[in-house]
C-alpha cells in the first residue's frame, strides 16, 4: 500500500505529495502556477507506459536516447467532465529497432502498466510509438 497526500493552500493551489514525499504542484487556474488537475491524469498514463518503455528497451540493449509523449484526450462537455478517449502517441529516438519498440509498447499497455489496466475499461485508449533513428554521419 502506499499513502500519497494533497494540501490546499489559497484559491485553487494545491500541493500533492506522491509516496516518496515528491511534491507536485497543482493548479486550476489557466495563470496557475502549477498542473491542471485533469491534465495529470494523461500525463500518468504516459509516464507509467514511459517508464516500461524504457525499461524493457534498456533491457533489450537498444540506444533509446530520447523518449517522448504527446497526449490528447477528450471529455464530456459537462460536470462531471468525464474522460471519454486519451490517444498516446511516442516518439523514440535512437538507434532502436521498431519492432521491438512496439513491443515493449504493448507489453505496458496490455501487462504491466496499472493506469492503463485501471483506464481501460472505461476510457477508450490508443498508443503508438514511432521510431526516428539517428542518422549516421558521412564518411561512416
Amino acid at each position: 500500500m502506499s499513502t500519497t497526500k494533497l494540501v490546499w493552500h489559497e484559491h485553487f493551489r494545491f500541493t500533492g505529495s506522491d509516496s516518496r514525499g515528491r511534491d507536485v504542484a497543482i493548479d486550476a487556474h489557466m495563470d496557475g502556477k502549477g498542473a491542471k488537475p485533469s491534465d495529470l491524469l494523461p500525463i500518468s498514463l504516459a509516464a507509467c507506459t514511459a517508464y516500461d518503455i524504457v525499461n524493457i528497451l534498456h533491457k533489450q540493449r537498444q540506444d533509446l536516447r530520447d523518449l517522448e509523449a504527446t497526449m490528447e484526450s477528450e471529455q464530456d462537455p459537462d460536470p462531471p467532465w468525464r474522460f471519454r478517449r486519451i490517444a498516446v502517441r511516442y516518439i523514440a529516438r535512437g538507434a532502436v529497432d521498431p519492432v521491438k519498440a512496439q513491443k515493449a509498447l504493448a507489453l505496458s499497455e496490455e501487462k504491466y502498466c496499472s493506469i492503463s489496466a485501471t483506464l481501460k475499461p472505461v476510457v477508450d485508449l490508443t498508443f503508438q510509438i514511432e521510431v526516428e533513428s539517428d542518422p549516421v554521419p558521412a564518411g561512416e
